[in-house]
């Protein structure tokens, strides 16, 4: 598994528990980065996640507009909390971040959605994340 698909993981992590736990994203972004400091070994996926999710932070309502806007009646808060994280990453991913390519980001994102949430969140991760490239 490459050090950004293990980011990603991590910062997946981070925001499903922040949300789980009602903690910030800020909070939550800064309890990872003692944790990560504490085990050195994790130091390679922890840039790439902490750029992800602060990333998130910065282009929150950017972000949640564009997912609302393309995920065709499906608002933000009927969504499960998994596929709101991942939508919200990989959007981030890309309409933020030039060096990953959208089919990578969107391929990612669809990995994650097939392991961690509902039978039918793959389908909808892509077909949102495929609109919002296509807008951009």
């Amino acid at each position: 598994m490459s050090a950004r698909t293990k980011a990603r993981k991590r910062a997946l992590d981070v925001l499903y528990s922040a949300e789980m736990r009602g903690l910030s994203l800020p909070a939550a972004l800064g309890e990872e980065a003692d944790r990560a400091t504490r085990e050195p070994d994790r130091k390679v996926s922890w840039t790439y996640a902490a750029e992800l999710v602060q990333g998130v932070i910065d282009h929150g309502e950017e972000i949640d507009e564009l997912i609302s806007t393309y995920s065709r009646d499906w608002p933000l808060e009927r969504m499960p909390a998994i596929d709101r994280a991942l939508l919200r990453l990989a959007t981030w991913e890309i309409a933020r971040n030039p060096d990953v390519p959208n089919a990578v980001a969107i391929s990612e994102a669809v990995d994650l959605a097939q392991e961690f949430s509902t039978e039918d969140s793959a389908r909808f991760v892509n077909g949102v994340l495929a609109r919002i490239a296509d807008s951009l």
